[in-house]
């Protein structure tokens, strides 16, 4: 290989193990939340340091070894597949999982398409990473004319507002910057909205309404900047971060008001009974 060949391939090799680790630092810190083990229960059982633990979870590159005490801590099997990349972007947009999350996936396809036809750039699962922080962004709306992102937190369930709060918060404090670094936004987005978007069931106006101080302390602004995006006008300079409910399901329920804010929670009947209703009804369609 010629060194101008090497040259190309190393940044795009480094790349590749920068987003392999920061996709299995995701993995395991989300098996680890799923079974309410703290990372030190997590460091004992793999017999690792609670620092390496924290590292690899936040992204860090890890040896093979690592990750694979990990996994067997978590009851997780390892597995790692080297396929073609239009053979990648095949599988991407053809296959799903049956442990896919139906109605998540839902929201974001109904959000997407809304921001689409007002001509957004729209990205779904985008990964961030900014140090020991990592995750991943439900969905993205860019408006690179106007340097305005739109960021969306999908969440159909509020099982650990705790959790929910430090996850939401680290993406409110570096996705942006990440983004722009990325994406060569020159000076920056002039606009972020963050918003997280909450299934407008009976099961979460339960929790919102009994925690309403906790999420207004973490979506402090009204949903007029998320409403610019969903009309298609231009959002205000600035940051600002939202809560509002919304409905997924297509339909005849497009004559209904899609999403309210949170000013709103005390006044609005469920549009579902819970997860699983939504979940039936979203089959209901798909039948039809």
């Amino acid at each position: 290989m010629s060194p101008r060949k090497i040259a190309q391939a190393t940044p795009m090799a480094d790349s590749l193990a920068a987003r392999v680790a920061v996709e299995l630092g995701i993995q395991l810190r989300e098996a680890r939340l799923r079974r309410g083990w703290t990372l030190g229960e997590v460091a004992r059982r793999a017999r690792m340091t609670l620092s390496a633990v924290q590292r690899l979870e936040g992204g860090a590159r890890g040896s093979v070894g690592a990750y694979a005490r990990l996994a067997v801590a978590l009851g997780l099997e390892p597995s790692f597949t080297l396929v073609s990349r239009a053979a990648a972007g095949r599988r991407t947009a053809t296959s799903s999982s049956p442990s896919d999350d139906a109605v998540h996936a839902a929201m974001g396809e109904a959000e997407a398409a809304q921001l689409r036809g007002r001509d957004c750039e729209v990205l779904l699962d985008e990964p961030y990473q900014h140090y020991q922080f990592a995750g991943r962004a439900d969905v993205v709306a860019l408006d690179r004319a106007r340097r305005a992102m739109l960021h969306i937190e999908n969440r159909t369930r509020f099982p650990d507002i705790q959790a929910f709060a430090g996850s939401y918060n680290a993406k409110r404090a570096y996705l942006a910057e990440d983004l722009a670094r990325r994406l060569d936004i020159r000076g920056g987005f002039r606009s972020v909205s963050h918003v997280v978007a909450a299934l407008w069931s009976s099961e979460v106006l339960h929790v919102v309404r009994l925690r309403e101080a906790s999420f207004a302390s973490v979506c402090p602004q009204p949903a007029d900047a998320f409403a610019a995006w969903w009309e298609g006008t231009d959002p205000a300079p600035g940051s600002a971060s939202a809560f509002i409910l919304f409905d997924p399901i297509g339909g005849r329920r497009l004559t209904r008001r899609r999403w309210v804010g949170l000013n709103d929670v005390r006044r609005v009947e469920p549009r579902y009974r819970g997860y699983a209703d939504a979940l039936d009804r979203l089959r209901g369609v798909g039948q039809a």
